[in-house]
Order: structure tokens, then sequence, then C-alpha cells
């Protein structure tokens, strides 16, 4: 088996998906869940995805396993320096830390958008004096600190704005080689305000969506155009928002995104060879099945109890006395159903029975 290791805000995602391809994976992350834990080889829990958080952590695996590889997943938004240690560390299976602070200079980002036509909704790196606009960080990930802009707000640093776009969010997972792309899948994602700076956070992605042959072929035809340009490798995705026939591109994440978990088990195995150069044969089905993964968030303040029975479908656990405050993320939920419309209802059954059974256990330790 080949050891790698796993850098991430959360991990779990990439540790299953390393199992799954016989890989031993070992895990550097923020939170240490229950599933986590069963899936890696050996982890260290982190405070931040610093470089002086992870340092520590990086020299125990390369002396205790002798790990070369690297796969890294969310968080590096906000420390895209920390890419360039990784990378001077051990070899990275992903993009390089260049092509990822290429995502993050939005003026870069939208100015080479322009020059291919790929539309966008308007931007702004002043603030606007009218319309209706959100104000943006340009290092962030999952929505967080996105809100509406109130003409004559005091600009935060290192923020820009987007005139608001009406349209359904959708994203475009994909694997690339630097030059090539081939497409996994076409998703439709939604998110959910949590307070008045947390309007559009990152809810949950189905893998099915209603965009016609010709808007999906437009979107493919604008992948091949920015791979080569920004020279992505293995998997990434692509968001953007769909109205009346149009599709405006929001931001590329050069990394692995939740909605792999979506498509096949073996995915990670087209990332891997991918960024060792070679695309491997799409192997997808003509029909995946119906699939949807959402992020459940706390209602009120929930302590996880002793003992606590989590259903097979939820992912992403939490360890016992942990304080999740309202607002903060629980865990994560998966759905398998014939059709989209029934796994969108799967789902928010799903997340009413967890949160009656913590709230039943908070209440009545049962």
């Amino acid at each position: 088996m080949k050891t790698v290791l796993i850098v991430a805000s959360s991990g779990r995602m990439l540790a299953q998906a390393a199992k799954n391809i016989g890989f031993t994976p070992l895990v550097i992350d923020l939170f240490a869940d229950l599933d986590t834990q069963a899936y890696a080889q050996d982890f260290r829990q982190v405070k931040s995805l610093a470089q002086s958080d992870l340092t520590a952590a990086i020299d125990y695996f390369v002396e205790s396993y002798a790990v070369t590889q690297v796969i890294y997943g969310s968080g590096f938004e906000n420390y895209p320096e920390s890419l360039y240690y990784l990378a001077s560390r051990l070899t990275v299976l992903g993009n390089h830390p260049d092509v990822f602070a290429k995502q993050l200079d939005k003026s870069g980002f939208f100015a080479t958008l322009a020059s291919l036509h790929i539309s966008y909704p308007e931007v702004a790196f002043s603030p606007p004096a009218q319309g209706t606009w959100l104000i943006k960080p340009r290092q962030g990930q999952g929505g967080i600190g996105i809100e509406y802009y109130r003409t004559g707000d005091k600009a935060k640093a290192s923020v820009y704005w987007q005139r608001f776009q009406q349209g359904q969010p959708h994203s475009v997972l994909f694997v690339a080689d630097g030059q090539n792309v081939q497409v996994i899948g076409f998703n439709r994602q939604w998110s959910v305000g949590l307070s008045a700076t947390q309007a559009f956070i990152f809810s949950g992605v189905i893998n099915s969506c209603e965009l016609s042959d010709v808007d999906k072929a437009e979107i493919i035809g604008w992948l091949k155009q920015l791979v080569p340009v920004f020279r992505l490798k293995g998997l990434n995705s692509l968001d953007f928002i769909h109205f009346e026939g149009c599709s405006y591109v929001l931001e590329i994440n050069p990394r692995p995104s939740a909605s792999m978990q979506l498509y096949a088990p073996n995915l990670l195995a087209q990332h891997v060879q991918a960024c060792l150069g070679a695309l491997v044969a799409d192997g997808r089905a003509k029909s995946p099945p119906q699939v949807g993964y959402q992020v459940v968030y706390a209602d009120a303040k929930v302590t996880i109890p002793d003992q606590f029975v989590w259903p097979t479908w939820c992912m992403d656990l939490p360890r016992s006395g942990n304080i999740c405050h309202t607002g903060q993320p629980i865990c994560s939920i998966i759905a398998h159903q014939k059709d989209s419309a029934s796994v969108a209802e799967r789902l928010l059954i799903q997340q009413q029975f967890l949160l009656n059974k913590l709230e039943g256990f908070d209440q009545y330790g049962i």
C-alpha cells in the first residue's frame, strides 16, 4: 500500500477516498472527527493550517512513516503560503501553489475570464455606488464571509464586490492534466443563510441538474480554455450561476471538492493519475445514481452526548463532548435516491431526524 499524507481543514473525505483506492492515509486536520480517525492510519489535530501549526505534525509523519506525497483539501484559501511549505517538504499531488494562488488573485482571475469572453457577474475592486452587490473575501471558501453590501459600509481588508446575480448555483466537477480536461459531472448546489453576515454558506450539493446539453457544452468549452491557461491538475470544480439560459462563472476551486463524494468511490485514483500527467479512460456510468450531500448546522447550541449512536448516513462525526454553537456545522449527511427531488426530500428528513435526536438526548438523555 502507498502511504499518503492528507492535509485539510477536514480530512475525512480525502482519507476515505484514499482508503478506497488502497492507499494508507495519514491525516492532519482541525477536527480529528471519529470517522477521520477510523480511516486514517494515524492523525494529528492542529489549531490551524498556518505553517507554524503544521510544521511539527509534518515532521512527525515524515520521520515516523517516511511519507513523501501529500494531497491537500479545503482550508488553504486563508493560508496559501502553507502550500509552498508543503511543496518544499513533499511531492504535492494536486495543483502547484502558484496555480492555487492565481485563483485567489481575483482581479487577475476575472481579467482572464474577460479575455476569454467567459461570462461572469460584474465585479468591482472599490466600493460600488449603486445597485445590488455582494461583498466577498478574496481568500474565501464555502461562502464564508459573503454578505450583501450596503452603500457606505466600511469595507474590510482584502475584499471585492460582485453584482448580485439571480439564478440557481451549480458546479461542475472535472479532472485535468494541465492541458486537457475530463468532466466528471454537473451538480446543483444550494446555500443557507445563518446570519446577516453569513448569508450564503455552502449547505449541500446533488449530482443532478436541469441544464440543457447546450448549456453543458458551453461550460465544457470554457473549461477547455481555462485548464491550459491556469495549468490546472487533478480534481477541481468550477462554481457558476445559471439564470434564464445564461451561465456566469463565480470561481474555480483548485482542489478536490465536496462533490467528489457524489461519484465513483475510486475517483481519487483519477486525481492522482492526472497530477502525474495522465488522464485515465472515462469509466463513469452513463446515468450515475442520484446522490446528495448536505452539511447539518446547529439551530441551537448542542453538546454531543456520550454513547450517541450516529445514523449510518452521517459523516464527519464530532467526538463526544464537542460543543456546536448555533450556526456551526454538526456533521454532514448523504442520501441516495432514484431522482434528485427524492434526494432533496430525503436529506431534509434525515437532517430533521438527526436534530430531533440530538435535542432529545440533550433534554432527556435518551
